[in-house]
């Protein structure tokens, strides 16, 4: 049998592609020395799909149709390119081999019920269309046409599709942004980061055509945050905003998504739908999407305004502290995810890494303690020298500069650079009066479709705390760049009065020497841990349990049982804490995960 894989172009995003109602590119709009200024860029489409190209094609033979069982993955070469090759259910489908996301090999992911899920970040792509269903990630894969014919297995693919191994979904555009006012628009999105960008990329998918306005106090387009810490970013001291860039200038004036950028929203008024800008301006909105984020914590001793200490919020904070700190002593406060990375990247730049903490051990209300000893060891192997159960009682400085960071133990440290990584509070200060509804912790309250209290208001992202279905619709707080996506989604499809609820399961990840720690579900309250393989190896998996019942999993160099974790969970199913105390020792010897999906014994 026979079996070629070629690109099709559905009719329906044929029409789209070839339709540009607008004509011409929108503006953004920038904040230049305190003037909003428009400008138009060159156009430069960003085509979803440019694989219809006849001279394009390569066509290679790749296996037999019986070399797949039900269920498998195989990642097939074509001499140009590799695609992903998949049985399920009788079926063959085709589509690219490498996550859009980090470039993850997707073979190595997890296949189920028509979607396979990304073994290092979690993102989920449907099989019969490559369509991305869960995230991170904004782009599509590719997808190739099955066919079968006679006993060889053939298939025929783009080049540029294999070399590229992502597709942007069509999306509309603005039928007429010139008919629009400058002070009113349909859909106003405060916040630029992912739950923002993915919210306006949504609606555009969907068809929305019309007026879209993102403001964001911050003076770039959207980039990628997780990337100011994580070493991907910090490689380099002369990273740019550029280079970890969501998308580029010319993709928001392809899809008129409009961009005010360093303007800050001081107040709402709800009832004459207006949102008030700190300099003054004023815009009127249909919907509204608050996704402000959060706010770093300061110190509150004395100094903590000193030169030399930063919170790492921008790319410009990011690369000052690798040059400042390249070969000087660093004191980093806090044990945070964002303290964690930070010091694991400077440990072998830095003269010295100091790490001060008010908790016995790193990571322990969100890992364990176990898990989080078994992390500090490793720091302590790479000269990180922790100092905790303190906090810091003082900065001291020497012409200016900071010079020494004074704890409450008395220790006093030396220090040329200090980061500060204590946490974060919700950005929802301009909205105390505005009679949309905020917890006693500033967290925007939102229901299942991301709709706060007021018609027409949804909230997304860091800022909000939403029902989880994974914990019977608990009202959480999620801060991953994960569920912030998922968020902008669910928000724009209940814009466009969708019904849509959330049922996404938490997916986050940290990496420490160049290791990772990936962590699916919601652990919070979790009143034991199942560890099985060895933490002094740092090669393990953590099951977190509430009562009987697994509520989260954390692993090192275990992919892709986390993935695994995730989709059994997203399925609803109930992994019981007796299930992994006594069937995982038989994966672990042999890598079976099939007591996963009850199909093992």
């Amino acid at each position: 049998v026979e079996v070629k894989i070629e690109v099709v172009i559905p009719e329906k995003e044929r029409s789209k592609e070839e339709l540009s109602p607008n004509g011409k590119a929108s503006p953004l709009i920038y904040k230049v020395n305190g003037t909003a200024r428009h400008y138009h860029l060159e156009e430069h489409p960003i085509a979803s799909n440019h694989y219809h190209n006849p001279k394009d094609m390569v066509e290679a033979s790749v296996c037999h149709m019986k070399d797949l069982e039900n269920g498998q993955m195989r990642e097939v070469d074509l001499g140009c390119g590799k695609a992903l090759l998949i049985k399920e259910s009788g079926e063959f489908h085709a589509v690219g081999h490498k996550c859009p996301h980090y470039g993850a090999p997707l073979v190595k992911g997890v296949l189920s019920k028509g979607r396979v899920r990304c073994p290092w970040h979690g993102a989920c792509f449907n099989i019969g269309t490559g369509d991305i269903e869960d995230f991170p990630g904004l782009d599509s894969l590719p997808r190739f046409q099955v066919k079968i014919e006679k006993e060889k297995v053939y298939i025929r693919a783009s080049k540029q599709a294999l070399q590229s191994q992502r597709r942007t979904k069509m999306m509309a555009k603005c039928i007429s942004l010139s008919n629009y006012n400058l002070s009113s628009t349909n859909v106003l999105i405060i916040g630029a980061g992912a739950a923002g960008l993915v919210c306006a990329e949504t609606l555009r998918q969907e068809g929305f055509s019309d007026r879209i306005v993102m403001c964001t106090m911050d003076r770039h387009l959207p980039y990628d945050r997780p990337k100011l810490r994580k070493w991907l970013f910090l490689q380099s001291m002369d990273s740019h905003a550029e280079q970890i860039a969501l998308r580029p200038k010319e993709f928001f004036c392809t899809y008129d998504i409009e961009v005010l950028t360093e303007m800050q929203v001081a107040a709402v008024d709800i009832k004459s739908k207006i949102a008030v800008f700190k300099d003054g301006f004023n815009m009127e909105y249909n919907k509204l999407l608050i996704a402000t984020g959060n706010t770093p914590k300061a110190l509150s001793c004395k100094g903590k305004e000193m030169e030399n200490v930063f919170n790492i919020r921008t790319p410009e904070d990011a690369n000052r502290v690798v040059k400042l700190a390249t070969s000087k002593n660093v004191v980093i406060v806090g044990a945070s995810f964002l303290g964690m990375e930070v010091a694991a990247y400077l440990a072998e730049r830095a003269h010295s890494v100091s790490l001060v903490e008010l908790e016995e051990v790193p990571f322990k209300k969100f890992f364990g303690e176990r898990v989080g000893r078994a992390v500090m060891k490793m720091f302590e192997s790479n000269r990180v020298k922790f100092y905790m159960q303190t906090e810091v009682s003082e900065l001291r400085e020497q012409e200016g500069k900071l010079k020494e960071v004074v704890l409450k133990s008395g220790k006093v440290l030396r220090a040329d650079v200090c980061v500060v990584g204590v946490g974060a509070v919700p950005a929802t200060g301009f909205l105390k009066q505005s009679g949309i509804n905020i917890d006693s912790k500033g967290f925007i309250v939102v229901n299942k479709m991301m709709q706060t209290n007021i018609p027409g208001v949804f909230a997304a992202g860091d800022a909000v705390t939403f029902p989880l279905a994974l914990r019977n619709n608990k009202k959480v707080n999620v801060p991953h760049w994960q569920m912030a996506h998922m968020h902008g989604r669910i928000a724009a499809l209940n814009m466009l009065a969708h019904g849509t609820e959330i049922s996404t399961i938490p997916y986050l990840w940290t990496a420490l020497f160049g290791k990772s720690i990936r962590y699916a579900g919601h652990g919070e309250g979790f009143d034991d841990v199942v560890i099985q393989g060895d933490l002094d190896e740092l090669k393990f998996v953590a099951f977190y349990t509430k009562s009987d019942e697994v509520v989260a999993v954390a692993s090192m160099n275990y992919d892709p049982i986390v993935s695994k974790v995730a989709e059994v969970l997203a399925a609803g199913r109930t992994i019981r804490k007796r299930d992994v105390e006594n069937l995982i020792f038989r994966s672990f010897r042999t890598g079976d995960m099939s007591w996963l999906t009850g199909k093992g014994s």
